[in-house]
């Protein structure tokens, strides 16, 4: 039996009783017994036993043989030995403490993408034996004239698909008079610019500015010689008075 049919086959069969976490393991760079290591696992002695079982069954009705079984009195550690597979069904404790994954877990390989080579084969087979259908091709119709009868018949149909066009609405004066008047637009100077509006003058407001020392001492003196002056002019006065008296 081909090695890939036979590990989907035990694929199959240990899925069939639920096993736990199958893994499947190529073997030919470690030894030439065997090519495949398939390891399972079992939640009890029960199930365990019902694993081999399912695998001895399954690759009996297939035509492959089984050459021998180990461990189904304890069903602590069931072994089915195939020829080119051979398929530990373990308890998880007794497989944590051997590890038999350290030993030839090497090369795993994908029973997923075996599992579709084989069911391609199966249908690729099975198609071979179907009878193929033929289809049969109908001949060319002979062509048809077409006389004058059928063109004008055709028009009138094409005429009457054709939607009416509706007339043309024309707008009234009153319309016109309904909508708002435009605004005019602003006058141009004669070069095409707006006139320049006059430009304001700045006005600032007047600012008081504290006198200097120089200047109050120059306004003192000037006070001070205005007063000096103003006493001395009647003194002046009184003897020209005096003398026009005497005279």
């Amino acid at each position: 039996m081909d090695i890939k049919k036979l590990q989907t086959l035990v694929i199959d069969a240990l899925e069939d009783v639920k096993a736990q976490d199958i893994q499947l393991f190529e073997t030919t760079h470690l030894t030439s017994l065997f090519d495949r290591v398939c390891i399972a696992s079992g939640t009890s002695n029960r199930q365990t036993k019902a694993l081999a079982a399912s695998v001895r069954d399954k690759v009996k009705e297939n035509g492959g043989t089984i050459v021998s079984m180990e461990g189904e009195a304890t069903g602590e550690w069931v072994l089915v030995d195939l020829g080119d597979i051979v398929v530990h069904i373990m308890q998880p404790a007794i497989r944590a403490y051997y590890r038999l994954e350290e030993l030839w877990g090497d090369k795993p390989v994908k029973f997923g993408a075996a599992k579709r080579t084989s069911a391609k084969k199966v249908e690729t087979e099975e198609d071979s034996d179907k009878p193929k259908r033929v289809r049969k091709v109908a001949g060319k119709a002979a062509p048809l004239e077409v006389t004058h009868d059928m063109m004008a018949i055709q028009t009138t149909l094409d005429d009457e698909k054709k939607p009416a066009r509706k007339p043309r609405v024309t707008k009234t004066t009153g319309d016109a008079e309904g909508k708002p008047a435009r605004k005019p637009a602003a006058r141009k100077a004669a070069d095409g610019t707006a006139a320049a509006k006059p430009a304001k003058i700045p006005t600032g407001g007047r600012v008081k500015v504290a006198a200097t020392k120089t200047a109050v001492a120059s306004a003192k003196q000037a006070a001070e010689k205005r007063t000096a002056n103003a006493a001395a002019a009647p003194a002046k006065r009184a003897p020209a008075r005096k003398k026009a008296t005497e005279e």
